[in-house]
């Protein structure tokens, strides 16, 4: 209990964090439409975000072993506070876009520090416990992020400010807390095709995953502006797609254990596409038809990215977890730089129901894959644990090692 006490100051700036980060996303696209932005400009902003994302994963552990821990904190909370401040200074969304690159180093950064804070801190004994109250925070925080949209006016200077001022917060708890810094872990080698070597399913599995939550949380409030939800409605929207994820990671998890992993990514996927479908026929049910089927999307395909990771370290030795994490968090990044970017030309062009149209045809190419990948493989009789995986940094693998080597 002191110890879980004594990283109360990280856990706060997880919170915070996230409730600035979080809501910088569905805020941009209703400010975007507000201002006048095309689809494909606001798709741009969120493509923009995990590029920065996927250049902070790979840089944080080289600043951060510069500079220190609090220092590289600071640096990074440094980059999204200006990032969000200035995008009402510039009514451009080329100009927004690079503001977004910040925002995704800002998430990376931060993110690296305090994962790598974590592990250089808990033991073996505590390990299991803190990284489980670890993730109920990080999902508290996404989904206070998800709400606040509702309270935000699309393109004030007020609401951009106020995500300035929770990044800005987030810097107290961690620059003011008594505990000492950890010894700056050496960062793990960036190897991306030892996850298609240990599983190609698995990393086909992340992609599609990245497919499905990155067009989603950054253009889904679009689709939801389509089909007629007010700010306050697409809150509870974006809302219901995260707690739906959150409420199944207990009962996949259960089943990934329990039966071959790859019949479980199947059937998700299969389960993807028919929550895609009801999605695009529940317009016509009325607000609350809406709502349930977000978080039955959410529920189908939220926990692809763990299954995938959790059968990809199945065929991985215990000294190449760290690096097999880090390549799978590779191919996620990479995917989801394009998909919030497609999906808003696609619905452009065809209308909203463009965009679960889109992440169905990612599923049904991961089902058609899986079952060749069934037949080119034999089961693997003894598995690891299955692990809730956020998607945070490359460090993640570090916490998640002791774990996956339990047998």
């Amino acid at each position: 209990m002191r110890l879980l006490i004594s990283f109360a100051a990280l856990f706060l700036s997880v919170i915070l964090l996230q409730l600035s980060s979080g809501g910088v996303g569905p805020i941009d696209v209703l400010s975007g439409t507000a201002l006048g932005f095309s689809r494909q400009e606001i798709g741009l902003l969120g493509s923009a975000h995990f590029l920065g994302f996927f250049v902070g994963c790979w840089w944080s552990p080289r600043l951060m072993g510069s500079v220190g821990h609090s220092r590289a904190f600071a640096a990074f909370t440094a980059m999204g506070a200006i990032g969000l401040m200035a995008h009402m200074l510039v009514i451009d969304a080329y100009a927004w876009a690079i503001m977004r690159v910040a925002s995704g180093l800002c998430v990376a950064g931060c993110y690296t520090v305090i994962e790598a804070w974590l592990q250089a801190k808990v033991t073996n004994e505590t390990r299991g416990r803190t990284m489980g109250i670890y993730r109920v925070v990080d999902m508290t925080g996404s989904l206070g992020a998800q709400m606040i949209v509702g309270i935000l006016a699309p393109a004030s200077y007020v609401s951009y400010n106020l995500l300035a001022i929770g990044c800005c917060a987030a810097l107290l708890p961690l620059t003011l807390t008594t505990i000492k810094p950890p010894e700056t872990p050496a960062s793990p080698r960036l190897r991306p095709r030892l996850a298609f070597t240990r599983s190609p399913l698995a990393a086909a599995g992340v992609v599609v995953a990245a497919l499905s939550s990155a067009s989603f949380r950054m253009v889904g409030p679009i689709y939801g502006q389509e089909v007629g939800l007010s700010a306050g409605q697409i809150a509870w929207f974006l809302s219901a797609f995260v707690l739906g994820g959150a409420l199944a990671q207990f009962p996949v998890g259960w089943l990934a254990d329990k039966y071959d992993r790859r019949w479980v990514l199947i059937w998700l996927s299969a389960a993807a596409i028919l929550s895609c479908g009801i999605t695009m026929m529940s317009s016509g049910l009325g607000t609350t038809g809406i709502m349930l089927s977000a978080g039955l999307f959410g529920l189908t395909t939220f926990p692809i990215y763990s299954v995938a990771a959790a059968h990809a370290h199945d065929f991985a030795s215990d000294d190449e977890r760290v690096e097999l994490s880090a390549a799978l968090m590779f191919w996620f990044a990479s995917g989801a730089i394009f998909a919030p970017y497609v999906a808003s030309v696609l619905i452009e062009s065809y209308g909203p129901a463009a965009l679960f149209t889109m992440i169905s045809i990612g599923h049904a190419l991961l089902v058609i894959f899986g079952l060749v990948r069934m037949r080119a493989r034999p089961a693997q009789r003894e598995r690891t644990p299955y692990i809730y995986a956020p998607r945070t940094s490359f460090t993640i693998g570090r916490l998640l090692r002791k774990d996956r080597n339990k047998r």
